[in-house]
């Protein structure tokens, strides 16, 4: 089960249902650009709000199963959709639990919000793994030209003890392979 996570006295992470729909496409429509680098396979000639709706639908239906894990990030007292970030199943490496990914709408940016909830996350799951005595793999891939996604994933890395891949590794984003960079992290840290 995916838990409410408090961040700081202003931000929350909040489970993500399909009742956000309106908030997201909101934040969507603030910069489409950045948007669709955040969710790559997001199809902008296409029905942008079915296939958000879609997504939603989905990780909500899988948030029970324990195999998903995605909050949006919640400015409490407004109750304001500032972005999402989330632990999903799309994985480059044999082993990993789950990867990291992202996106904090453009009016909130620069706060550092994507690694404070990054690391209200990986505190919440390298807890649970150590009362598992389990381990967790985490994947972080990000295209080498979003500059202030890789400043994150390296603050992040750094942070948890993490590992930068060199080599690029390509990833299938509609018809064709894009390189990325990988950073994965290994919860509980040694």
């Amino acid at each position: 089960m995916t838990p409410e996570l408090d961040l700081d006295q202003r931000l929350m992470l909040k489970p993500v249902s399909k009742s956000i729909l309106p908030n997201l496409l909101e934040a969507y429509n603030e910069d489409p650009n950045a948007a669709q680098t955040a969710l790559p396979w997001l199809d902008a000639s296409s029905n942008v709000q079915g296939q958000l709706s879609d997504m939603l639908f989905d990780v909500e239906s899988q948030a029970g199963a324990d195999e998903l894990h995605f909050w949006w990030v919640c400015e409490q007292e407004t109750n304001t959709f500032v972005g999402l970030i989330g632990l999903g199943d799309e994985l480059q490496l044999v082993g990993s639990s789950y990867n990291l990914g992202y996106w904090v709408r453009p009016s909130y940016q620069r706060q550092g919000i994507a690694l404070m909830a990054a690391n209200r996350i990986f505190t919440w799951l390298e807890q649970r793994t150590i009362a598992e005595q389990a381990h967790h793999r985490i994947e972080i891939t990000v295209h080498p030209h979003n500059t202030a996604g890789l400043a994150t994933a390296t603050r992040i890395c750094e942070a948890w003890q993490g590992e930068i891949i060199e080599e690029f590794i390509g990833i299938e984003i509609g018809e064709r392979t894009v390189p990325h960079r990988l950073h994965i992290i290994d919860l509980p840290r040694s």
